[in-house]
């Protein structure tokens, strides 16, 4: 009488890459084809940087005649913000579109997917990145026809890309975290105002030289304010040849790494609660 010896197959760690890999450009590929069926869900994303770069030069274009402002022309201290704002929105979209999966079922689906738990937060943050760089673009362009010029050539851009990309990581890691710990479209509002008072308790609007009071101690120890020093390393001080320097940019590079690592390790955690 023979015996079949049945043996269990076992995934190596490279099998395991593998699988995350391609789980993750599959969810990549989704969402790109989600931003073309449904661009008004891209559209804001766009429109709110643009407009709330036009919107605050105009408005507070007398700021660069304060002493000490860093710069002659308010759409270089603008059009940074607009676009860390804009990143942060498109981070945190991804909450409103966990939360539609959640409701319909289709969550479910991709949690019992022969793949890892890593996979379902990487693949959309890399869709964000990719939305996040077409934003930069059409916003770099939109600077520049309102007259915005940098005072470090390509760096310049370099710089306020990194950060944009940065912030957007970091709403996306938020967003995700609190669309699994809600389930629900209680956690939107929760989204947004997070991330209204991190944005505007920092140097959003003003320099830390200028700001006086119980505004000045929150934005000197708001870590976004480092952020903000990055993404206007080349677009203020034109005088200051060491403005844009390794001095004035590690700041805002640690803030994003461990910022993003916090709210990565949040969102793991609010998934694993999930699957218990």
């Amino acid at each position: 009488m023979s015996t079949i010896a049945t043996r269990t197959p076992t995934l190596t760690t490279s099998d395991m890459h593998s699988t995350t890999a391609r789980s993750s450009w599959q969810l990549v590929k989704r969402g790109l084809i989600n931003t073309r069926r449904l661009p008004s869900a891209f559209f804001p994303a766009l429109a709110m940087p643009i407009f709330n770069m036009i919107s605050f030069s105009g408005t507070f274009f007398a700021l660069t005649k304060l002493p000490g402002f860093p710069t002659d022309r308010s759409v270089n201290w603008f059009m940074p913000l607009g676009l860390a704002m804009g990143s942060a929105f498109s981070g945190v979209g991804l909450g409103f579109s966990l939360i539609r999966d959640l409701e319909n079922g289709f969550f479910d689906r991709l949690r019992m997917s022969p793949t890892s738990r890593i996979s379902l937060i990487i693949g959309p943050v890399l869709a964000t990145w990719i939305r996040v760089t077409l934003v930069a673009v059409m916003v770099f362009v939109a600077g520049t026809l309102l007259g915005a010029r940098p005072t470090a050539g390509v760096m310049s851009y370099v710089c306020s890309w990194v950060a944009a990309i940065g912030i957007s990581t970091i709403g996306a890691g938020w967003g995700l975290a609190l669309a699994f710990r809600f389930q629900d479209m209680r956690g939107a509002a929760v989204m947004q105002l997070s991330i209204f008072l991190t944005m505007f308790l920092s140097t959003a609007q003003v320099p830390l030289n200028v700001m006086t009071g119980w505004l000045h101690t929150a934005a000197r120890i708001n870590p976004v304010t480092n952020i903000f020093r990055l993404a206007r390393a080349g677009w203020v001080n034109a005088n200051d040849a060491d403005y844009l320097s390794w001095q004035n940019a590690y700041g805002g590079l640690i803030a994003i790494f461990v910022l993003s690592t916090l709210a990565f390790v949040f969102a793991l955690r609010s998934l694993q609660k999930i699957d218990n």
